[in-house]
Parts: C-alpha cells; structure tokens; sequence
C-alpha cells in the first residue's frame, strides 16, 4: 500500500493514561501523554492546528490520540470506522465539571463558515454519548437509532444537543404568505391547491411595502427571521413578481433580519439572484421518504426539489429542508427522509419539523384512516435528526399549536432550537407572539439575534465536560511519525489546539 496516501488521524484531548480500547481493524492508536515522547512538534502541522482552530471558542479536554488510516483516495474524516475509533479514545479521558451558562462569544452565522471551522472535527463525547457530522449514514443505522427505547432516545439526543448548541438559545422565525392559493399542484395535504376544494380562495401576490410592514411588525415582536412563502409551482417566467419579491428581500435584509423564502422550484440564476439581494436562507422541503412520495404529490418528482436544493447550495445560500409528518407514511418512510437528508454532500442549515394540520377538503384532510400525529411522534423525529445532523438547527415548525407547553419542552429537550411564532403560518393558525414569549421566559430561553451566529454550547468550552477529537492530514514517511506530534507543555495550549 503507498504509504505516501496514508491519512494521519491526530485526535487532541486530555489524557492521563493510555487507552486499553480495541479499535476497528485498520487502525493503530498512541496516546502521548507527558512521559510518552520529548519530541518537538514541526512547524508545519503547528500551522495546521492553529489555522482550523477557533480562539473563540476553544474546547475543555485535550488528548493527543494519533489513528493511523491509510486509503487511496477518500478524504472523508468522518466515516463510521473513524468515528468508532475516535470513541474508543474518548472513552478513557476524564470527566470534569460542566459549567452552566455559556460565553457571550459567538460562533459564525454561516452554516458552512461553521462547518469550515470545525472541519477537522471527528467527534464530540461527553457522557458516555459520541457524536459526529457524517455523510455516510446508512438507513440500518438510522433506523437503529430512530428505533431506541424513547428514554433512551431523549437522552442521546439531548446530550447530543449540549454538546453542538446551548440548549438555551432558540431561534425564532415569522413565515408569511406573501401569495395565498391559487397553486397547480396537486400535494394531497396542501390547502392552497386548486384541485382542492377548501376555504383558501386564490389571492394576488402582497405589495411590496405590506410584506415589509409585516417585517417590521415580526421584528418588533421578537423575531429574527422573517420567510416569505408563495403558492405556486416554481418561479418559471413570472419576472414582475420576481422582481417584487427581490424588493422585498432587500427590504426585509436592510431592517437587520434574516430573510428565507419558500418560492417553490429555482433555477441556478433565480438563487443567484436571491443571494445577490440578501436572501439569507431558501425553504424547499422534501416532505416524506422518496419511496412514499409519489403516494402524496404527483406533479413534481423528487428528483425536481433535489434539483432545487442544488441549485440554492450552489448559490452560496443555506439550505432549509425538512418535512410532513402525517402523511399516511411509515415509520421506515420518517427513516428514509431523515437518510436523504443526511447524506446531502453538506447537511441543510435547518430541518424543520412538520406535523400536518389536516383541512378539510384536501385528500389527506378528509382521510380518517390516517393515524394523528402526536407529541411522541414529533419528539422521536426531532431527536433522531438531531443525532444524525448534530450541527444542523431543527425547527418545531407547523403543527405547534397542538401540542401543550409541556410536550413542546419535551421536543425541544429532543433537540428542537427554532421555531415558528407569529400570526400566520401559511394558512394555518400559529402561537400569537405573546404567547411564545411566555413560553420562552417560562422554560428560561433567549432568542437568537438576528445576524448573529449561534452561542457555543457551554460544554464544550474551557473547564466543560466534551472531549472533541480533531484530524490532521499529513503525508509523510512513517519513520518519522513521532517526531511530528508532542503533547502541549501547558493547558493554555492545550486549549489552543482543541
């Protein structure tokens, strides 16, 4: 095997003896602890370090762990056998305090200017749970989890959380329907069709400055994120409501809010267009598994949403996708969403979390055969897309209103940190702002600003308990591998390298 291929796995943690765990075939594990090795660190992987890691937001417990891999040519860190090893090392370091409020200091706003910062991650643990941001989940693995006994669940989840976020931090949104009804397609849970014979009657496309009224209103009453949604197919050729809604997005940016909109298929130009006047982030839901969609919608494949998620990541804008409980799916279908979307080349910035409310006159609302979504449903989908995407925020979208306090503390203790609040939810009622922040001050949340990266969770900084494993890629003759790594003389850089 060319030895001059061979990716070098460093995991930097705290260690005081050295792991007795059996690692995958393959893999090869020292730990240098003080007395380990004298050695001087080269200039080189120095530089390395420094440059992927955060000052910010440095991490409690350091290690040094070095997994010998060799491969030809695939580059991913972050593969099940990694992850494992990296586990197996975490598992022997020692457990320290856990500090309960966080640092003002904030993480990047961007999804991919976080991910870039934490790109030589493999892991996290803490108590006894690991987590890692993988793209090569199998449905059996996802099953797995989404399958645990639900105390279980919560509890992985939940450590899962605290380990990427503070729990106290959720991001509130406003989604307005800017252009109600009127839609060709044919959903079977969409109230807005008109094949559907519902309340919602077809309206004209809002006015540019009664969208940015709304916005102001939103901003006034908390949120941060305002998204606008439109009832209609695709963009296609409609150039004067394009044009207006470009408007708007530049109306609603200059107010210092995050704007999202949901305009259904975009080619690659219309999202470029979108970045250039400040589009922050583009909702395209898949909705269900690839294998019961065409049982729901028929006049758009899933192959077209793909398409359009492509093109927005493209763009450079974030991705918010998720879907629909309720459907008439199975849980294997909730299992196959959750895999397509965590195997994207990068995880969506957001996921929301649908529970469908059911209208009369749609072919899903007229059903009776179709099991009620309830709060254990929503809660075991949340904390599975939590595990699976643990960088990803996982939005409690429609559907909230049904659940009482108690079984939304329950999701966002799944893993939930953004929701929907406003008057108008599309076409369905929502929880009067009033009301949320009632909730929030009672179950002790903030908000998230507006243009603002999230807060780094409080576990994983100076003095908590997360143990974070980290990779540095170095080709190099392995006759001098000892020679290029050296534990830290002091914590202070022990932090700056964690």
């Amino acid at each position: 095997m060319n030895r001059s291929r061979s990716l070098s796995t460093v995991a930097m943690m705290t260690a005081r003896r050295r792991s007795k765990q059996v690692l995958p075939r393959g893999f090869s594990t020292h730990v240098l602890t003080r007395a380990s090795t004298k050695k001087m660190i080269s200039p080189s992987l120095l530089d390395t370090r420094v440059n992927t890691s955060s000052a910010r937001c440095s991490l409690s417990t350091t290690v040094v762990v070095q997994i010998d891999k060799y491969q030809n040519n695939n580059n991913n860190n972050n593969d099940a056998a990694t992850v494992a090893a990296a586990a197996a090392a975490a598992a022997s370091a020692p457990v320290v305090s856990c500090p309960t409020t966080g640092s003002e200091d904030r993480l990047p706003n961007s999804d991919r200017e976080r991910n870039a910062l934490f790109a030589n991650e493999v892991s996290r643990t803490m108590s006894n749970v690991t987590a890692s941001v993988r793209h090569d989940w199998t449905k059996d693995e996802i099953s797995q989890i989404y399958n645990l006994p639900f105390h279980e669940l919560m509890y992985r989840a939940s450590t899962v959380h605290r380990m990427y976020w503070n729990a106290a931090e959720v991001q509130q949104c406003t989604l307005l329907s800017i252009k109600t009804g009127g839609c060709t397609e044919d959903c079977s849970y969409c109230s807005q069709s008109t094949r559907h014979k519902t309340f919602v009657k077809p309206e004209p496309t809002m006015k540019v400055q009664e969208v940015l009224e709304a916005a102001r209103r939103a901003k006034e009453a908390g949120s941060t994120r305002f998204c606008m949604g439109a009832a209609w197919r695709e963009l296609g050729n409609k150039k004067n409501a394009f044009h207006h809604i470009l408007d708007m997005v530049r109306g609603v940016n200059a107010m210092g809010l995050e704007v999202c909109c949901t305009l259904g298929m975009l080619n690659a130009e219309q999202a470029k267009q979108l970045k250039e006047a400040g589009l922050s982030a583009y909702n395209h839901n898949l909705d269900t598994s690839p294998e019961h969609y065409p049982n729901v919608i028929t006049t758009r494949s899933y192959e077209d949403r793909l398409n359009t998620i492509a093109n927005v990541r493209d763009a450079g804008i974030s991705v918010c996708c998720g879907g629909i409980l309720g459907l008439g799916e199975k849980d294997t279908d909730r299992v196959g969403l959750l895999h397509v979307l965590a195997t994207l080349p990068e995880h969506p910035e957001s996921v929301p979390i649908n529970a469908l409310v059911s209208i009369e006159g749609t072919p899903l609302g007229d059903k009776e055969d179709i099991d009620k979504v309830d709060a254990f449903d929503m809660a075991r989908m949340i904390a599975t897309a939590r595990i699976v995407m643990p960088r990803t925020m996982v939005r409690l979208s429609a559907g909230r209103l049904s659940f009482s306090d108690a079984e939304q503390f329950m999701m966002f203790q799944a893993g939930a940190n953004s929701i929907f609040n406003g008057d108008k939810l599309l076409t369905t009622a929502n929880p009067e702002f009033d009301a949320d922040q009632a909730l929030f001050d009672k179950l002790g949340f903030v908000g998230k600003p507006a243009h603002k990266g999230p807060m780094p969770s409080p576990y994983a900084q100076e003095g908590g308990a997360v143990v974070v494993t980290k990779v540095v890629r170095q080709s190099h003759d392995d006759t001098n591998r000892e020679e290029d790594f050296v534990e830290p003389s002091s914590q202070s850089q022990q932090q700056q390298f964690a």
